[in-house]
């Protein structure tokens, strides 16, 4: 007990740190910064998965993104059945919906599901390239 009021600073810092990773665990976990998003689907051919609004996604998109909106993801599982043992990358604009799709699909038994960290606007600010074509 003398060792953490001497070292509160030290105590707080872990006890901050401990929550954050709690907090990205509960939010679908294993984010991806772009870089390491662009060594998966480079080196493992992982399938990325736009689940924004049609709207967000025509102003813009990762290249070979499928889009599929967080509101039919469950109910379109289905064309996704294929992808079940290979990478796949959720994003959305800030990685938040992306997270609840991560979530949603390890329920659904895939088991290499990843989170665009900061979504496409961190993408876009990485300077990666984006698509405005229709897929």
């Amino acid at each position: 007990m003398e060792f953490i009021q001497q070292n509160w600073y030290w105590a707080a810092l872990a006890a901050v740190s401990g929550t954050m990773l709690v907090v990205t665990s509960l939010r679908g976990g294993k984010g991806l910064s772009p870089a390491q998003a662009t060594a998966l689907i480079n080196r493992e051919d992982a399938q990325v998965i736009d689940v924004r609004e049609a709207s967000e996604f025509s102003t813009g998109h990762l290249l070979n993104a499928r889009h599929i909106p967080l509101s039919d993801l469950e109910k379109r599982l289905g064309e996704l059945e294929k992808f079940k043992d290979k990478p796949v990358i959720l994003n959305c604009q800030s990685g938040n919906r992306s997270a609840a799709g991560c979530t949603l699909l390890r329920k659904a038994g895939f088991s290499n599901v990843h989170n665009l960290e900061g979504g496409i606007a961190a993408w876009e600010q990485a300077g990666m390239p984006i698509s405005r074509k229709k897929k």
